[in-house]
């Protein structure tokens, strides 16, 4: 079956939307993320994203890691996502589209047409919810005063304070722990921001997170890394930047970030 998927980035974190108003493939959706996101035998992307239809300025997303899992929610490939709806509906302007994810129905408030392939968009994230460790936590062997935190934006995510991101084995880390997310940052080198790295559950080691942008700027500001007056923290990561607001009552996360269409591609599945 030969269909069109369009592949984006929010940050060098990079995803496929597959729009199944075109017909959806006879083969199961894992199979298909895993043909698809293949870097040497497919088209290479971080997941695919199910693009489904529910209206005006209204939309469903499937989220499809590389290795074939699915996962609940993605702040960088929700924005991809409407990204993909927004030029594909030839839609002009700012505008919000409600989207409907495994983790809740989000908000996404795209801040007016692509210019060269680049927009800023904004997305309600949801409310941070604290979660218990995830069962293989103790194979870490972190030290008991390094400060970490458990918590989830529909997705799970363990965030760590480390003294140089840089300097973390993420790759032997992230595997023992492979069924969360796993952080480790920084402070600043801004006042108001702090620099993350982040091994993701089921894709491995990516240039940029966005759930895990706001699990850690909510970890942040828990910890006293950003002053509790920080109204926006900014999070450096590999892939750029990202800005993060955390209601300090609800604890609800607004994400601020780039996303960038790079092509649209035709492809048999």
């Amino acid at each position: 079956m030969e269909v069109t998927v369009t592949k984006h980035h929010g940050l060098g974190n990079d995803f496929l939307v597959y729009d199944v108003a075109q017909g959806a493939p006879s083969r199961p959706w894992p199979d298909v993320a895993v043909q698809l996101c293949d870097r040497r035998m497919g088209i290479g992307a971080d997941g695919l994203l199910v693009l489904h239809r529910n209206g005006n300025l209204s939309a469903s997303m499937a989220l499809f890691n590389s290795d074939g899992s699915r996962a609940e929610m993605s702040g960088n490939g929700i924005r991809c996502l409407v990204q993909a709806a927004y030029m594909a509906d030839a839609t002009s302007g700012e505008c919000t589209y409600s989207v409907s994810t495994d983790a809740g129905e989000r908000q996404v408030q795209v801040l007016g047409g692509p210019v060269d392939g680049l927009q800023s968009v904004v997305v309600d994230m949801g409310i941070i919810e604290d979660i218990d460790a995830p069962a293989q936590w103790s194979l870490l062997e972190a030290h008991p005063d390094r400060p970490v935190r458990h918590v989830s934006l529909g997705n799970p995510h363990s965030v760590v304070a480390v003294d140089d991101v840089k300097l973390v084995d993420l790759v032997s880390l992230g595997a023992k722990v492979s069924d969360v997310n796993l952080e480790v940052v920084e402070p600043g080198p801004e006042s108001h921001a702090i620099t993350m790295r982040v091994h993701e559950r089921g894709a491995g080691v990516t240039l940029a997170c966005g759930t895990g942008a706001c699990a850690s700027a909510e970890a942040a500001l828990s910890w006293g890394i950003v002053p509790s007056s920080t109204t926006e923290v900014l999070v450096h990561m590999d892939g750029g930047d990202a800005r993060v607001r955390i209601d300090a009552a609800t604890r609800r996360a607004t994400l601020i970030g780039p996303t960038q269409y790079i092509a649209t591609v035709t492809v048999n599945v």
